[in-house]
């Protein structure tokens, strides 16, 4: 079965640049997956990022030192895979919550190469302070869902990142 994607109708202006596709139904429920994931992601995420707002950070600022308040020290390596920045951006952030007073860098005792990221007493204090609250913030969006179907579609989406990650990107 084949499902087409028109162009908005009920706008008022024609568009004659607007094109309509012809998709089977899996794919069309691929790409309807993906835009209402990403909708409610950024509805979420606004949220979250608000709430640590409030208190100087940006959202990837709040990521590592929850990260760390969480783990302990960690290397910048290992935080940059947590949060999902580059290597470059983990270093920008990281400079910028050294700045604050938040995080400190450790050099490794056995390698000299490897640098770790840890909350400094200022940076921990933060976190205690801040974290029930935004943890509450975060659930109060979450609300619309009961919790039992929260456990699930956690289920489905860490299935579907795992499948999505095993498989080769596109032009590899």
């Amino acid at each position: 079965m084949s499902t087409t994607i028109y162009p908005q109708q009920h706008d008022e202006c024609a568009h004659p640049e607007a094109h309509a596709v012809d998709l089977d139904a899996s794919t069309t429920a691929a790409l309807r997956l993906w835009v209402i994931m990403s909708r409610a992601h950024t509805a979420v995420a606004a949220h979250a990022a608000a709430d640590v707002s409030r208190h100087g950070l940006t959202l990837a600022e709040f990521g590592i030192i929850e990260a760390l308040y969480h783990r302990g020290p960690m290397l910048l390596g290992e935080v940059q895979k947590r949060i999902l920045v580059s290597s470059g951006g983990i270093t920008f952030l990281v400079d910028r919550l050294a700045a604050k007073g938040l995080v400190e860098r450790r050099s490794c005792e056995t390698d000299r190469r490897a640098r770790y990221a840890a909350l400094t007493p200022k940076g921990t204090a933060l976190v205690a302070e801040i974290f029930p609250a935004h943890a509450a913030v975060v659930k109060r969006a979450m609300d619309g869902i009961n919790e039992v179907d929260q456990e699930r579609v956690a289920e489905l989406l860490r299935d579907l990142g795992r499948f999505a990650a095993d498989r080769p990107l596109p032009g590899s």
